[in-house]
């Protein structure tokens, strides 16, 4: 309880901290001799580099061990036993690792090294699809259990791993992390979303902060937004993270906007983003599907060596004379693409004409930063390739098509454009019939792969 003396005092108070604030402004602008003109332009960041952020397999195994091995007298539940020994076997590289699992090294190697990892998101611990168990319950007496929590270094430099189940309250929730992140400003922060479409909820926040606050502010933020993201037909409200918004908001370096397509990708994009020159906002696009796709998987040495790639080339070609036609493209398409390519050499007719030789598939997994040097060598490797295709899952008017046809528009040589290849554009983000979703989805990767 407060009495009125108690109230004036704190407005008093509060006053003299504003009187405070307007005279240091005074005398700040009393000294400035000449008026500041506006940035009219400021030099974006090619964003072609690969900054190497692997960890040893020692690290990996002694993670892998500390998540699969139940405490005594812990009763776990009976589902998860096999899933606890699937991830004791990727960690000795007898099974390939899965998203969640990477997912889990990337923090646990964090923590090791001293860095504070914290998340928050509607259904974080378990994980929206079933697949992080970040969090596990004992049957009997319901107490909870965080393995990474529990991973330590043998000195004093170990972060803290921390995982909450946040409200459906966007706004509030992403508005609080941010702040956080701006205090916390060496650890990695991150928000998910049940699913990406949730950030809608939080739109000021992202406006307002997120994007903005180093050029309002001078005021950064490694926050990272994991936004699950990619159409498999559960309709409007499941398939898009809305990749196009933030791809507009993107100027003067302000963000990272990636949409990597492997575990390994995923793993490495985490690590670095607390590393030394990537002290701004990073959005993921992350996955649905493909957390269980065989074809989305990683190797152990994928961990163990390298970094995150901004783009990776088709390395099924064999023959770069003889690629006609190059097919960009990001995240889940990609698997769509590659396994019609593939039933299309055994079946010849049944997607693309001639041998997969003639049709090249790079994947763009970092939108902004733009990596232009990379797409200029990349381009130049393919000297009869004259028929140059951005293909995407999301309707025209929305994923990255408008965003890459304009960075691509000054790199392409001879005057050649970039060709869309995708759904119509749509007011929905997409449609709410699987059958229509199905047909779409085949019609677009058969576009895209058929040569006339």
């Amino acid at each position: 309880m407060i009495d009125e003396a108690g109230v004036n005092q704190l407005i008093e108070e509060r006053n003299r901290r504003y009187d405070d604030a307007q005279a240091r402004a005074k005398e700040i602008a009393a000294k400035q001799k000449t008026v500041a003109t506006p940035e009219t332009h400021v030099d974006e960041i090619d964003g072609s580099a690969v900054v190497e952020t692997p960890v040893s397999a020692e690290v990996v195994h002694r993670i892998a061990r500390d998540i699969s091995v139940v405490p005594e007298n812990f009763h776990l539940n009976p589902k998860m036993v096999s899933q606890l020994a699937r991830r004791a076997k990727m960690g000795e590289g007898a099974l390939p690792m899965d998203w969640a699992f990477a997912e889990a090294i990337a923090f646990g190697s964090l923590a090791l090294e001293g860095t504070r990892v914290r998340l928050s998101g509607q259904d974080s611990g378990r994980g929206t699809f079933s697949q992080r168990h970040a969090v596990l319950y004992d049957i009997q007496t319901g107490a909870a259990w965080a393995p990474l929590a529990e991973v330590r270094s043998e000195g004093e430099t170990h972060g803290r791993f921390e995982v909450f189940d946040s409200s459906l309250s966007e706004a509030g929730v992403l508005g609080f992390e941010y702040g956080y992140s701006v205090i916390a400003a060496d650890a990695l922060v991150m928000w998910e979303a049940q699913f990406g479409d949730f950030n809608n909820v939080a739109q000021s926040i992202i406006d307002q902060y997120i994007t903005a606050s180093e050029d309002k502010w001078k005021q950064t933020s490694r926050l990272t937004m994991l936004l699950p993201h990619g159409y498999e037909g559960q309709g409007p409200e499941h398939s898009s993270a809305r990749l196009e918004r933030f791809l507009q908001l993107c100027a003067a370096n302000n963000l990272c906007v990636c949409y990597p397509s492997s575990p390994a990708q995923y793993f490495h994009l985490l690590r670095r983003q607390v590393r030394q020159g990537f002290e701004r906002p990073l959005i993921i696009m992350t996955p649905k599907s493909l957390l269980r796709l065989p074809a989305a998987s990683s190797s152990l040495d994928q961990l163990t060596s390298g970094g995150f790639q901004p783009l990776i080339d088709d390395h099924q070609i064999s023959d770069t004379d003889a690629v006609a036609r190059i097919v960009f493209c990001s995240g889940k398409v990609f698997y769509d693409l590659s396994d019609a390519r593939k039933k299309s050499a055994s079946e010849p007719g049944s997607v693309a004409t001639g041998s997969k030789d003639q049709v090249a598939l790079v994947r763009a997994e970092q939108f902004y930063p733009f990596p232009v040097s990379a797409i200029e060598e990349l381009v130049a490797k393919y000297p009869n390739a004259k028929d140059l295709v951005w293909c995407q899952e999301e309707p025209k008017n929305m994923g990255g098509w408008t965003f890459m046809e304009g960075k691509f528009e000054d790199l392409i040589p001879g005057g050649d454009r970039l060709r869309y290849v995708g759904r119509a554009e749509s007011a929905s983000p997409a449609t709410g019939n699987y059958a229509v979703h199905t047909r779409e989805q085949e019609q677009l990767v058969k576009e895209a792969l058929t040569i006339v």
